[in-house]
């Protein structure tokens, strides 16, 4: 999972972008990265490992001045991280290097189409990233087929397989495309909007979800369509150039877990479906009886609004029993399992001298592998709580995910090894529940238009295509 920004024909781009970013941090924080179009035309870029705050510093901003910039937080989904695979990255064409590009998702015949443009066509990669195949493969259309850079898009659009929301610079446009299928979320906002059916480019911004346009006084507009490509140039209003969606099959696990709660995601108020997950989780315990000793507890943060939701559906007190040191990033996005076990160890910390007598509802959103869960619910119980039961935000995870968040293969998914009660045991929980597939229905404004693969393995793609996502070594995408 990543994050995009973009800027267009605004002063200070390059500074707005990196705000954008800094909104958007929790999406990624291996590294980061910008590039900006000088008043000169020239494409300048930066790339660091690290946090937004300390790789894109004032310092650096000062020296890469313009008024149209692109720019991109990354977490990695596969392989060893290196600054060769940090975000944009700018594709050196036969007349110069104009086109810059960053990109949030995955390709999964990513293998198939670098093997073709490397023995047929004689392409050079510098990364192992999903991001410069996408630039790659547009600029061979353009350059070599002399497809106009609009066509050059719209034919690499359709002949990706796989999740993609993502910015071109190209001379002086800035192109917005995403999947056909609109997997990952990709908003775009203005900062002088006035109302009206033209809206001029200029002042236009994009990003990986709306929680980054309040940041830079941006009003969002609307989302980037699935299949839709944007391009923005000066003096012009913003166009759609092309329109190439196909069923909507949007990532469920957005709402449950990565998006920040106060975006507008595919059309949904993240904080307002988490609240009725928790209502639905609570709707079938009532076999779990009530008392002065029972507390609703979240895992923080992404679980606090669902065990929110599940408190006041059942009339419980809500309590941040366990604390979070928000210096530790997101355990999940880890890269490896020894990081994500040391991070839980770092992250929480249970509140002193609280859980003595008190029977727990530990709200988490997602059981992935369990080994985070599993050290959790046993930190609560040397606390001193005597009961703990867990309620899970999301049904059983049963098949990895190949559009751009981190899960396993099915080997390594607890759901595919143990049943609910073995689970329930493995966890040291008193009693496990989830949410079930069929309560997206009632919670979701349009429930068929989203993607839930990961707990039904209904992919988008035929499963033998998988073989071919990752034909590199060391691979590093998104």
């Amino acid at each position: 999972m990543c994050g995009i920004a973009g800027v267009f024909k605004l002063e200070n781009a390059e500074s707005l972008v990196q705000q954008i970013l800094f909104a958007i941090q929790h999406r990624g924080q291996e590294s980061c990265g910008l590039a900006v179009r000088a008043r000169d035309g020239a494409v300048h870029s930066h790339r660091g490992m690290g946090l937004v705050k300390n790789v894109l510093s004032p310092e650096l901003l000062a020296q890469f001045q313009g008024d149209t910039a692109i720019g991109h937080v990354r977490y990695p989904t596969a392989g060893s991280s290196n600054l060769l695979n940090t975000q944009p990255h700018a594709i050196d064409l036969a007349e110069g290097p104009h086109i810059a590009i960053c990109s949030n998702g995955d390709i999964i015949n990513y293998g198939e189409i670098r093997a073709r443009l490397e023995k047929e066509h004689g392409f050079t990669f510098k990364s192992d990233n999903d991001a410069e195949l996408i630039g790659r493969l547009i600029a061979f259309y353009h350059v070599i087929h002399k497809e106009p850079v609009e066509e050059a898009i719209f034919k690499t659009q359709h002949e990706l397989k796989g999740a993609f929301s993502s910015l071109l610079m190209y001379r002086d446009k800035l192109y917005a495309f995403r999947d056909p299928h609109g997997l990952r979320p990709f908003v775009m906002g203005h900062v002088d909007y006035q109302g009206g059916a033209q809206i001029p480019s200029q002042g236009t911004v994009f990003s990986s979800e709306s929680c980054g346009f309040g940041i830079v006084g941006a009003q969002m507009l609307r989302e980037v369509e699935p299949g839709e490509i944007i391009k923005l140039e000066p003096g012009a209003p913003i166009e759609t150039v092309r329109r190439g969606e196909k069923e909507r099959r949007h990532c469920v696990f957005e709402l449950i877990y990565f998006s920040r709660p106060d975006s507008l995601c595919f059309g949904e108020l993240v904080y307002d479906v988490r609240n009725k997950i928790g209502a639905a989780l609570a709707s079938r315990d009532h076999d779990l009886p009530l008392g002065d000793d029972l507390v609703v507890i979240p895992v923080p943060d992404s679980s606090n609004f669902v065990a929110h939701g599940y408190a006041r559906a059942r009339n419980l007190p809500y309590e941040m029993g366990l604390l979070r040191n928000h210096y530790v990033g997101r355990t999940f996005i880890q890269p490896s399992q020894k990081k994500r076990d040391e991070g839980v160890k770092q992250k929480f910390n249970p509140l002193p001298a609280y859980f003595p007598g008190k029977r727990v509802v530990l709200v988490d959103d997602s059981i992935v592998r369990g080994t985070s869960l599993r050290k959790i619910v046993r930190m609560l119980k040397t606390s001193g709580a005597k009961e703990v039961h867990v309620r899970i935000g999301s049904p059983p995870v049963i098949g990895p995910c190949y559009y751009g968040i981190d899960t396993p293969t099915e080997e390594e998914l607890v759901a595919n090894r143990m049943s609910v009660p073995d689970i329930a045991e493995f966890l040291s929980a008193d009693s496990l529940r989830y949410l079930d597939i069929g309560d997206f229905s009632s919670i979701l404004k349009f429930p068929e238009t989203f993607c839930y693969a990961c707990f039904n393995k209904d992919y988008i793609y035929p499963p033998q295509d998988f073989g071919h996502k990752l034909n590199v070594p060391d691979t590093q995408r998104c």
